[in-house]
């Protein structure tokens, strides 16, 4: 990494330097900024909307809409067809370059873009929004004066089949020169462009596409590490007089290879030479590694089956639309490597540059896409060209193991035959959707989905889209059935989400907010600004390369701790372990104590099974919970599991004072009034339910419950009676669920409830309900599973703690502030809640309870059916013995595996009694 970014460094002072460090080198000047930070004003008019009919200024690279001109458009919405951008800008080349061939290069420009220098036409309307184009302006500069460069760019294109492919999509529609402008400058005889096939073998084959003048010339191809020094043989290559290209093979001896996990990569300079002058010499990165198709059987890099860990990805940002930068795409990969994912796919068009040197570095694989959102394609003849365009300039990146021929029917497939043309590597060409040529990619199948295909087929399956996030929905929750079920199965190749973030404008036009176009562009494991949803850790968890099978610390515990290591080519003693052992106290933050200490990394190779060995201190039983925290080689967190040691009838036997004194006992025609230590509580005598509760005579307003969440019960008898110190009143109601319902006051104050019921089959929720009004929430601090909510299809990503959270009513994918408050939360062991009558405790001594607190509030544009989960009616505060699923943005909740389904609670002819047993402390 650290050789990569000196690399960049330099790179970066040659290229806006100008300068050459010889003669041979290719020159390069910029004539816009680099990236959405560093821009240059050129002169600038449009012709329909904001700012239109005057010339101004616009900074470039940019998306015009950002900057206060034109409209801003959604893939669905009807455009302007006349709505075009006009830039002029005046630039000089140095006088040595009179001896040279100039070209000027646009990397991304939305989208026919019609070119001129001094007046003349550079070439042909280019056609096509993400693609680097370049015209030979050779003839047309004046070396050493000043130049003219005029561009007219139609964000509508004159060409139906490019708006059908780019524009009429589910996705925002920009216009402007979004990506960077330069100049390059090359000898007379020159490398057009180069294609490099370094196998994991350490063959290497190179095709130099060459503009020479006849004269007989050689190809001389050195590889080098990445400070610089040569590894192995130069290799080189002839041409004869009118050859176009050069065929190079060689052979280097045992090079370190490229994965994710290893992404070693090398430098390769390549020369042309007529005798023994270099004319031109041009220096590629390069990794080592190969990749296979094996049809009925996998997808195999370096000989190693692999599994696609893989999300779906656009460039975007809030603020300036598809221009990035360098800074951008770093820290999108390390959020994508974060979620211990290994792929990228290209969503819907080909990246940056830069992002894919930075996959190259870090360690992704990518499926690059040639743009076509849905039937119907580009047409052949422009086809061909983006076809040539997106290989030529991607072709030698390590990263790049697959192309995509468009997405979900945008498919032309007589461009097929020009992805070997130009793919030195021939690499697998896919079209996103459908299963053919022995790989079947298609979208949101169901959990259960296979006749012939997929789980029940023969051909190997890796889905380029199978859980469609919306919200909080999608992304994590269905993941663990969907991956438990691709692990199980040799022909799955894994799979990506869709998709990486919500792709929210910064709406200039509109003071400012921030616009997803309803729920079309809130797909996002990341808000716009990266913020992380709870799906970020769910993904974490079940994406580590480290796996515990479930396990419960018991007193036995010896320490042992089975593990999978499901890498494909690391050995778990590269990584690191330790362990954090932590009781809690009290209720705050800060009442806990921590104990931390190393663990010695087990010798686990890849994608066997092991044990780890934690070295605990005697004393560890009396903590109340294990964390083991794991880093990989680099130094990256893979993830933080924990493990509960103490039971929540431990933890609540700890907290809970019975005290001493006296408990009173008021009755009258409605009302049990039970008090003890200044908390005084009253039960309705017909209803059985707790109606007033009040702490040194103020009134707390938790009350009318317990109400089973799913049932309809009457109450059938209500009693209340003096035990040696406490007093106890018990109701129980008849109907089908048997709930019975009792209370006990401690001298302390302190409420015992204990309750049992038995539910009928497969309901969506189980457990009993108390009203609480949201006004007076202030927050809470929570000892259970946080600090996110969880579903019942995304009970992972969470860890045992004691968590503060402060109340807010979060909209996820409206209102970017996480973790939300409102929702489920598991392994409930207590809480503070935090009021404005004051606060009150709550503890569990029941295994595997929820805690639902309060009802999220429904974002505005919702498929209610689909992404959003079901709460209890009544809202308020609940102790739950099952919660409900969350569905996707197009897949039903139902079709996502076992852990969507309702609660199962039949068994051996019979229903099963659910239990709990709560503590309340109002004081």
């Amino acid at each position: 990494m650290k050789n990569l970014l000196k690399c960049f460094g330099s790179l970066l002072f040659f290229l806006f330097t100008g300068q050459v460090v010889s003669a041979q080198k290719t020159e390069l000047q910029y004539l816009s900024g680099r990236d959405k930070d560093h821009r240059v004003n050129w002169d600038f008019k449009i012709d329909k909307g904001r700012k239109s009919g005057a010339w101004t200024t616009i900074p470039v690279p940019s998306n015009w809409e950002f900057e206060g001109f034109g409209n801003y458009t959604y893939g669905f919405e009807k455009e302007d067809t006349e709505e075009a951008g006009h830039y002029r800008h005046t630039f000089k080349v140095p006088d040595g370059w009179k001896n040279k061939e100039v070209f000027i290069v646009f990397d991304g420009s939305m989208t026919d873009t019609e070119v001129k220098i001094n007046g003349q036409l550079a070439g042909p309307v280019h056609q096509g929004a993400f693609y680097r184009f370049r015209y030979n302006i050779t003839a047309l500069i004046k070396a050493g004066k000043s130049n003219l460069l005029e561009v007219k760019v139609s964000k509508v294109s004159a060409n139906q089949t490019v708006n059908e492919a780019e524009r009429t999509a589910d996705f925002w529609v920009f216009g402007g020169i979004f990506r960077p402008v330069f100049l390059e400058a090359t000898p007379k005889n020159h490398f057009e462009r180069l294609a490099i096939d370094a196998k994991a073998n350490g063959s290497i084959k190179i095709d130099a596409f060459v503009v020479h003048t006849g004269t007989p010339a050689t190809v001389v191809a050195q590889v080098k590490t990445r400070d610089g020094k040569p590894f192995g043989k130069a290799i080189t290559g002839k041409l004869r007089p009118g050859d176009p290209v050069a065929h190079l093979e060689g052979q280097v001896t045992d090079p370190a290879r490229w994965s994710p996990e290893f992404p070693n990569l090398y430098q390769i300079e390549i020369s042309l030479k007529i005798g023994g002058k270099t004319l031109h010499s041009v220096t590629e990165t390069i990794g080592f590694r190969t990749v296979e198709l094996r049809k009925h059987d996998g997808f195999y890099v370096n000989g190693e089956k692999i599994k696609f860990k893989g999300v779906n990805r656009g460039a975007f940002w809030p603020t300036s639309g598809r221009t990035t930068s360098r800074q951008i795409s770093i820290g999108d990969a390390n959020l994508i490597k974060d979620m211990n994912m290994n792929a990228v796919r290209m969503s819907h068009y080909p990246p940056d540059k830069h992002f894919l040197e930075v996959c190259d570095s870090l360690g992704l694989f990518v499926i690059n896409e040639l743009t076509g959102w849905q039937y119907p394609p580009y047409d052949t003849e422009i086809g061909r060209k983006l076809v040539k365009e997106l290989i030529t300039r991607d072709v030698n990146h390590p990263s790049v193991v697959m192309w995509a021929n468009g997405n979900e029917g945008g498919f032309n497939f007589d461009l097929l035959p020009d992805y070997p043309r130009y793919d030195i590597q021939q690499r697998p060409v896919i079209q996103p959707w459908l299963n053919i040529n022995g790989m079947n990619t298609k979208h949101y199948i169901p959990w259960n989905y296979g006749i012939d295909t997929f789980f029940q087929g023969n051909d190997v399956f890796f889905p380029t889209e199978f859980l469609h996030g919306l919200y909080d929905g999608g992304h994590g929750a269905g993941l663990d059935d969907f991956w438990n079920l691709m692990q199980a199965n040799p022909l799955s190749a894994g799979g990506f989400l869709w998709d990486f973030c919500d792709q929210a404008v910064v709406r200039t036009d509109k003071q400012g907010v921030l616009d997803t176009k309803g729920n079309s562009a809130a797909d996002g494991i990341l808000g716009p600004y990266r913020e992380k949803e709870g799906s970020f850790f769910t993904i974490k968890e079940i994406w580590a390369p480290i796996f515990f099978p479930k396990r419960i610390i018991t007193d036995e515990f010896n320490g042992r701790l089975s593990l999978e290591n499901r890498y494909n080519f690391t050995n778990l003693n590269s990584c690191r372990f330790s362990y954090t052992l932590k009781k809690i106290t009290g209720f705050t933050s800060a009442d806990t104590v921590v104990m931390k200490g190393k663990i010695i990394s087990p010798d686990v190779r890849p994608n066997t099974a092991g044990t780890l060995n934690v070295a605990l201190p005697a004393a560890w039983k009396q903590y109340d919970v294990l964390y083991i925290t794991a880093h990989d080689l680099y130094g990256r967190e893979i993830y933080t599991w924990s493990w509960p040691i103490a039971t929540p009838k431990q933890m609540s036997d700890r907290f809970v004072d019975r005290g001493m004194g006296e408990v009173s006992v008021h009755e009258d025609s409605n009302l049990l009034t039970v008090s003890a230590s200044n908390v005084e509580i009253m039960l309705n005598k017909e209803t059985g339910l707790l109606q007033r509760v009040k702490s040194s005579g103020k009134e707390i307003s938790f009350n009318n419950g317990p109400i089973l969440i799913s049932g309809d019960e009457k109450l059938k008898s209500f009693r209340h009676y003096d035990t040696l110190s406490t007093h106890v009143a018990e109701a129980i109601y008849e109907g089908n669920t048997r709930f019975k319902v009792k209370w006990t006051m401690m001298p302390s104050g302190w409420l015992e409830l204990k309750y049992e019921y038995r539910p009928a089959n497969q309901e969506n929720m189980l457990g009993i309900n108390f009203t609480y009004p949201e006004k007076n929430l202030k927050g809470m601090q929570l000892i259970g599973n946080g600090p996110y909510r969880v579903y019942k299809n995304r009970m992972k990503g969470v860890t045992f703690n004691s968590w503060s959270k402060t109340y807010n009513n979060a909209i996820t994918g409206e209102v970017w502030q996480y973790p939300e408050f409102k929702g489920y939360y598991s392994n409930f062991y207590g809480a503070r809640i935090q009021t404005g009558e004051g606060d009150f405790k709550v503890l569990s001594a029941t295994e595997n309870l929820f805690l639902h607190m309060l009802n999220p509030a429904e974002p505005k544009y919702v498929a209610k059916t689909n992404s959003m989960a079901v709460y209890p009616a009544s809202g308020g505060i609940s102790f739950m013995h099952g919660i409900t699923a969350i569905g996707t943005k197009s897949q039903k909740i139902e079709d996502l595996g076992p852990q969507s389904q309702n609660n199962l609670t039949f068994a051996n002819g019979g229903l099963d009694t659910m239990k709990g047993m709560l503590y309340f402390d109002f004081r």
